[in-house]
């Protein structure tokens, strides 16, 4: 089998732009299929042990549920990933306010963030796409002209690489990740609890009740948040705080970011499905669908229940801008913006 790329509609838009979905098959049999709308990846398509082959993210088959809005599923996030506290921040004596869509802050870009905008695409040979999209000067209260793109390629060693880059004309915070939810069973294939997760970080950043960063980095052993040995997801929910309950954290990664560095591994016992991610960026968010509530129903006709997927979003640090410990977010004329995240998919 050779690598392929093939083109097909998703639906069109309130104001008749169509959409387009980029399926590609690598020479394994790998599926990744991905539309320009927010860069959503809506398939991905990996096998088992027995050679198998299932859907394991979450999602939908059309354009339609996505426009009518979504948790986030599969896609692109930016300008800035995670929260930003009261929707503001002081960047060279300036104060910007931007659009508040979390309770009093702003989350994952705003009320119209990259997820919901229509990039441009661009198939590069059989195994990649390369998306473009120019955010312009105070989109959702940023500020500056910001060019990015986002390189998506499946590779012949059944991996997802995500290459992001971004240049700016002023000075302005960029934060981009990946939102997609796994379920290394199968999409829509119960609980992800006993899913055996390790993460590559002996620190965290603690968080108040509205998930925002106190400035501390403190140590994961002795917490829940310990998952630097292979633990099950759920091993440790009834020492959690919260309703849901569920993880919600950003990990700080050994590697400091800077190079490509693995960051987490998953395995799923069941299916005997690994997945492995690595990041050039410092932070990774876990987070485990805590308010999915059965209302979205997927792509095989299954409510997505609490729990049924897991995501981990490789990040700077919630609220970077406004905590000048954490690693800077901030990107300025003639500097550009590169970051990596890939996604390796194995069996045991």
């Amino acid at each position: 089998m050779k690598a392929n790329l093939e083109t097909s509609s998703f639906g069109v838009l309130p104001d008749g732009r169509p959409a387009t979905l980029f399926t590609l098959t690598n020479s394994n049999g790998v599926v990744a299929k991905i539309t320009n709308y927010g860069t959503i990846i809506t398939e991905l398509h990996v096998p088992d042990r027995q050679g198998r082959f299932a859907d394991i993210v979450l999602g939908f088959n059309r354009l339609e549920p996505y426009l009518k809005g979504h948790p986030y599923f599969g896609c692109t996030v930016g300008r800035v990933a995670n929260r930003i506290a009261g929707g503001k921040f002081t960047l060279d004596g300036k104060t910007y306010h931007l659009a508040v869509n979390n309770g009093p802050n702003h989350l994952h870009g705003g009320l119209r963030g990259f997820d919901k905008v229509l990039w441009e695409a661009e198939p590069q040979g059989a195994g990649a796409v390369r998306f473009a999209y120019i955010s312009p000067d105070l989109e959702e209260g940023y500020p500056g002209r910001l060019e990015v793109t986002v390189l998506m390629t499946l590779t012949a060693a059944n991996e997802l690489r995500i290459d992001y880059t971004a240049t700016t004309d002023q000075a302005t915070p960029v934060n981009l990740t990946n939102h997609s939810y796994f379920n290394l069973a199968g999409e829509g294939q119960g609980h992800v609890l006993d899913h055996v997760l390790m993460i590559a970080a002996d620190h965290f950043t603690p968080s108040n009740a509205d998930l925002i960063p106190t400035g501390e980095i403190k140590a994961v052993k002795g917490t829940p948040l310990d998952f630097t040995r292979p633990t099950p997801i759920g091993a440790r929910f009834s020492q959690l705080r919260g309703d849901p309950i569920g993880y919600d954290n950003n990990f700080v990664l050994n590697s400091g970011g800077g190079s490509l560095a693995l960051a987490a591994r998953v395995t799923e016992p069941g299916s005997g499905r690994v997945m492995e991610v690595e990041t050039t960026q410092p932070g990774l968010q876990l987070y485990t669908a805590n308010f999915l509530d059965g209302s979205l129903v997927g792509k095989r006709g299954v409510a997505y229940a609490r729990h049924s997927a897991f995501c981990l979003e490789t990040q700077h640090f919630p609220n970077a801008v406004n905590e000048p410990a954490f690693p800077s977010v901030i990107l300025r004329p003639g500097q550009t913006y590169r970051q990596t995240a890939i996604y390796r998919f194995a069996v045991e």
